[in-house]
């Protein structure tokens, strides 16, 4: 339906216009490029990966400068900036800042390196302070910590791992080493994890001192200086300060650099063209004087470019219909109703080149059970009107952003239907406003019925949906067999299933159980509900003694048997449209119970407040969950119950060769 219809494209040309070539097929975006294998005495495959590589760190090296920018002087952006997009720029912006590439470029470097500067800097305060931590409590000690005696003493510095006072210091080496007379001990610091100490005694008593101080826990200090620890602070204090400043001179350097973030930006996009060309050049076949390529396009476009490339250069293009057996690239064109849900096809997967493009189908069927899930009249407008604003406020949204936000508006229309259907706005808000604060109760009837009054109703109108939705994939898949004439594929898979679930279906309906437990205003007929009886029996045969592929008839027979199983399927199915309720309902009854307990503090001031708040944020939330709800749902129905019955997916995305920039667009006139 809407799956393009690619063509292969071959250019030939003279090497002198490659790169103007490539620049319009890279603004053009029309075509997907592909390996030219071609090698010989006469053309061969140009090596691009040395240049390719040097302009991706180009662009790498710009975007490295941006994120800095962006940490020191963050750019304020406001709460919709996802919605800007990226900015158009024209082609005297672009000759512009083109030209001023290399300067550009070492604006770039500089910041990195001062990025550099700061994290080495800031590496080099922590070690300095860990340093000046280590020394705190050494802070009174006059002498190097490497300080061992004099000629006739024996001086140990050190630490033990726990708090001690004077006192029992000189018990402990009393009871240790009573053999030591003459001790002096200066106690440095004190405090709850340790002690420091400087113990001096006689050189004849240091080996006694030296193994009572061991077996007390006691600790030289690791990698002591040769200086003071007063004199070594006061130099790790001036180094921080020094690294304190480096810092933030560096800072006020990017700060300064500020005004060049949109050419770096520019610089980044810029590179990033110029990689991709290379790489684009990567897969061309060239002689000394020409070049050949090769690739796919969508044959809507072909005309066109070719127009184009003929017009400017002299070449020669061919352009021929792909082989059966050639793996080609799939592109979807909607209109704008089916659009929006593109996204939602593609993440399950691009059709085949033997199916169909499902979405402007499926979209019919993704609007409605959205709405019906949701169900609200107040949130569909809410959903219309924030999704409208964003449409209509920025124009430059990206693509992709662009059809999910419609997709929501269209979901938001179908929402708020569905809620005037159902009588549902915010739930029973004025039913509940107009009993609490009016004095008399006002109520907006349903076009049709309550849903909490007759869910059972609901629960019926969501199976036939179902039926609906499930009969619809057959019926592609019907469409399919017979477009590749596999007549008895269309028998065997789709027109039997129809006569078997349809005539369960009608056969059931005749019977005053299913009747009964349904509650139907109605029943099918008995004589009716006999035919298609008989007609799910002959479908039931059918399936069973065609839908074999054994050369063995019991084999055949039992596999059939096993096809025919698969009607419990079809049931489990159906039943799954029950979420349609389940959701449905969820959104109406939380809503009603947020207006209740909102309406408890009665017609007072107090109790408007009180209502106000309990209605904002309850309401918000409950938007919210239902929201992701309807959405999560309303997907799984499309991929595990329709899909399943036609589609199979899987197909390679169309991938042209373009400018994929991140912060501008480049006009066609560049």
């Amino acid at each position: 339906m809407a799956v393009l219809q690619m063509q292969r494209i071959s250019i030939c040309a003279l090497k002198k216009d490659r790169k103007q070539i490539l620049e319009l097929l890279q603004r053009r975006g029309a075509v997907e490029l592909t390996d030219l294998p071609l090698q010989d005495q006469v053309f061969g495959k140009p090596d691009t990966q040395e240049q390719k590589s040097l302009f991706e760190k180009a662009a790498s090296t710009a975007s490295q400068a941006v994120e800095v920018l962006n940490e020191y002087v963050p750019e304020k952006s406001s709460m919709f900036a996802m919605f800007e997009g990226r900015r158009a720029i024209s082609a005297k912006e672009y000759d512009a800042l083109c030209g001023k590439r290399d300067e550009i470029s070492e604006t770039a470097s500089h910041l990195v390196s001062l990025s550099k500067k700061i994290a080495e800097n800031r590496a080099e305060l922590v070690k300095l302070q860990t340093q000046l931590d280590q020394l705190a409590p050494w802070a009174g000690l006059d002498v190097s910590m490497r300080f061992t005696g004099t000629r006739t003493t024996a001086a140990f510095i050190g630490s033990f791992a726990e708090p001690l006072t004077l006192e029992e210091l000189y018990r402990r080496i009393a009871e240790l080493a009573p053999e030591v007379q003459a001790v002096n001990i200066d106690l440095i610091s004190q405090s709850n994890e340790q002690t420091c100490i400087m113990a001096v005694v006689p050189r004849g008593d240091a080996p006694a001192l030296e193994e009572a101080l061991r077996s007390m826990g006691f600790m030289r200090p690791p990698s002591p200086s040769k200086l003071p620890p007063s004199e070594q602070i006061g130099i790790l204090s001036q180094q921080a300060k020094e690294a304190e400043v480096a810092v933030q001179s560096a800072q006020a350097e990017i700060a300064s650099q500020a005004k060049a973030r949109e050419s770096l930006l520019f610089l980044s996009d810029y590179y990033t063209m110029r990689a991709e060309r290379y790489q684009a050049i990567g897969c061309l076949s060239q002689s000394r004087s020409t070049f050949l390529l090769t690739g796919y396009i969508p044959k809507p476009d072909a005309a066109a470019l070719e127009a184009a490339l003929t017009s400017r250069f002299d070449l020669a293009v061919e352009l021929e219909d792909p082989g059966e057996e050639e793996e080609v690239p799939c592109a979807l064109r909607n209109n704008g109703f089916a659009e929006p849900v593109e996204g939602v096809l593609e993440s399950y997967g691009l059709p085949l080149r033997s199916e169909i493009d499902p979405t402007p189908i499926m979209a019919c069927f993704y609007y409605f059970l959205f709405g019906l899930m949701f169900s609200d009249f107040g949130y569909g407008a809410l959903l219309c009107i924030g999704t409208g604003l964003v449409l209509l406020e920025f124009k430059n949204i990206e693509p992709g952003l662009r059809k999910m936000v419609k997709m929501f508006f269209f979901c938001g229309i179908s929402t708020a239907a569905w809620g005037i259907v159902f009588s549902s706005y915010f739930g029973d808000v004025v039913n509940v406003v107009s009993r609490t604060f009016l004095g008399h109760e006002v109520s907006i009837p349903p076009l049709w019925f309550l849903p909490l009054n007759d869910p059972m109703k609901l629960l019926v109108f969501s199976m036939a949906v179902g039926v609906v939705h499930l009969f619809t994939g057959l019926g592609i898949q019907l469409y399919l067999h017979i477009k590749h004439r596999d007549y008895k594929s269309a028998l065997c898979k789709v027109i039997f299933w129809y006569m078997l679930v349809g005539g369960l279906i009608v056969f059931g309906l005749s019977t005053d159980m299913l009747v009964s437990v349904l509650q139907l205003p109605f029943a099918v007929p008995a004589g009716i509900g006999s035919v298609f009886g008989w007609v799910a029996a002959a479908g039931a045969v059918g399936i069973v003694f065609t839908n074999g592929d054994s050369a063995n008839p019991a084999v055949r027979f039992a596999q059939g048997l096993y096809e025919l199983y698969n009607v419990t399927g079809y049931l489990s199915d159906i039943l799954s449209y029950s979420r349609l309720l389940a959701l449905g309902l969820a959104t109406g009854v939380v809503g009603s119970v947020i207006n209740q307990m909102g309406s408890m503090g009665g017609k007072t001031v107090p109790g408007v407040i009180l209502f106000v708040l309990v209605f904002l944020v309850g309401h918000i939330l409950n938007f919210g969950i239902e929201l992701l709800g309807a959405y999560v749902h309303c997907n799984r129905l499309q991929f595990v119950e329709f899909f399943g019955k036609f589609y199979e997916g899987g197909s390679r995305p169309f991938s042209p060769f373009a400018a994929h920039t991140k912060y501008f667009k480049f006009k066609e006139e560049n």
